[in-house]
């Protein structure tokens, strides 16, 4: 294989490439023997058919294959020889071929610029630190404790008032016939939220455990047998028992119940969650600090491809003429989007930073833990979705390379208040959110779709379980 560089333009050049035919005879050759011992045809017996039976009957196709072979192999290795990292997919342009010709074609690329990485222990950036305050932790504490259920029975003779739990049997009938779907056992009503038929639960006022109470409803239009939306139905219910909610008490039993030790534990676990949850947005405040002074790093040039190609993904969705009112200023985005993923790939692959199969587990286990209940869902969706996968891969390899960039770089240290980490926060959101989605960064060439989070410090009041990990 003779190799030559032509047209070098900036970053666009063209490889010439000469496989004389004796190569592609050989090909060949190796080709005819795989195929002489798995075709079978008729007046010989498998294996022993000659090669010019063969060729005569499967020339065509078996060329094909093999200059599909040979393209692949040969370009790859031309690529690779001369230290070319192809910013997109490279252009082949067949110029001579046939079995018993020299194999001659030329490799169009546009190669990834050349990125400039220095200084990164001058990058500066604001690291924060939230001081959460005891009472802070005592209030988190008593709101999970009011949005905890804790229903007890009352004695039969006490009546059922707003607020409360009935639990009941029912029959229903309409026009004196029972129905599909109108019974029901063992079901709980907390009478006036009205969650069940409209007006239901208010006819169950007063009543006693062990009473009977006829209810007389008209079924909604989103009842499931569409026969009976909008008729008038009588309900007879069976009330098995009352009860009245109480006030959770917030003591060591509480704090087991949701998977702390004790209550002292459990303060320690809510107050991490806390300062977690505000040290995670803050962190994405610091890591576009950090994205802006790489934007300060230089690039010699910007492939035309990938603005293209960037410049789509952008405006994916957007009207037509929206895209062309505002196209300089897409270009302008796709360029810093760009030029930012590309230093933080060289950054990436001078420290040969890798990410591993259990770094991309662990991350999908995150993406369980955030969506209780759903855990099989969510397992489905990435089993059938490689590219979401993908994406969890750029998210961890971005992350690892921002790290990296922080244990060199120079943080300014500041520790704040809950309330100071709050103005900071609607801050940036009310100011910056555009700046902060335009260093969304390109996929790079190794890691694809990376994507950056948004800032946000909602606070999780319906928590059911504390985890330690």
């Amino acid at each position: 294989m003779k190799v030559t560089v032509q047209n070098k333009k900036g970053l666009n050049k063209d490889l010439k490439v000469l496989v004389d035919k004796k190569t592609i005879q050989n090909y060949m050759e190796e080709k005819y023997e795989e195929i002489k011992k798995q075709v079978v045809l008729k007046g010989f017996r498998p294996g022993k058919a000659p090669k010019e039976v063969i060729k005569r009957q499967f020339g065509k196709s078996i060329y094909g294959e093999v200059l599909d072979k040979v393209l692949k192999e040969t370009s790859t290795k031309a690529i690779e020889e001369n230290k070319i990292k192809p910013a997109g997919q490279p252009k082949i342009d067949l110029k001579s071929y046939g079995e018993d010709k020299d194999l001659e074609y030329v490799i169009s690329i546009t190669e990834f610029p050349k990125v400039e990485i220095k200084s990164i222990e001058n990058i500066k950036f604001d690291e924060y630190n939230v001081k959460i305050d005891n009472s802070e932790t005592d209030k988190r504490i008593k709101e999970i404790a009011k949005n905890q259920t804790n229903f007890k029975e009352v004695d039969k003779n006490t009546t059922s008032k707003i607020g409360d739990l009935v639990v009941f049997d029912y029959k229903g009938s309409i026009d004196g016939k029972d129905f599909k779907g109108g019974e029901g056992k063992n079901t709980q009503l907390i009478l006036g939220k009205d969650l069940f038929i409209k007006g239901f639960d208010k006819q169950l006022l007063g009543v006693k455990k062990d009473e009977t109470k006829n209810v007389e409803v008209v079924l909604p239009e989103n009842y499931p047998n569409k026969e009976f939306v909008k008729k008038k139905a009588k309900f007879e219910c069976k009330i098995i028992t009352v009860k009245k909610s109480e006030e959770v008490k917030i003591n060591d039993e509480f704090a087991k119940n949701l998977g702390a030790k004790d209550l002292n534990d459990l303060k320690s676990l809510i107050s991490k969650q806390i300062n977690d949850e505000y040290k995670n947005s803050l962190d994405v405040l610091s890591k576009n600090q950090i994205l802006k002074e790489l934007e300060k790093f230089k690039v010699e040039e910007i492939p035309e491809n990938l603005i293209d190609d960037e410049v789509k993904i952008i405006t994916e969705g957007l009207k037509e003429e929206d895209i062309k009112s505002n196209k300089n200023k897409y270009i302008e985005s796709a360029k810093k989007r760009i030029k930012i993923g590309l230093i933080l790939n060289e950054f990436g692959e001078k420290n040969k930073i890798k990410v591993e199969e259990n770094e991309i587990q662990n991350e999908v286990q995150k993406q369980l833990r955030m969506m209780p209940g759903q855990e099989k869902m969510v397992m489905e969706f990435y089993q059938k979705n490689p590219s979401a996968l993908a994406s969890l891969r750029g998210n961890v390899y971005e992350q690892k390379i921002i790290d990296l960039i922080k244990s060199k770089a120079k943080p300014n240290k500041k520790s704040i208040t809950k309330e100071e980490a709050e103005k900071i926060l609607k801050s940036a959101h009310d100011h910056s959110h555009d700046h902060l989605n335009d260093n969304k960064n390109l996929s790079t060439k190794k890691e694809e779709n990376i994507k950056k989070a948004k800032p946000s410090a909602k606070k999780k009041k319906n928590i059911k379980k504390v985890s330690k990990k």
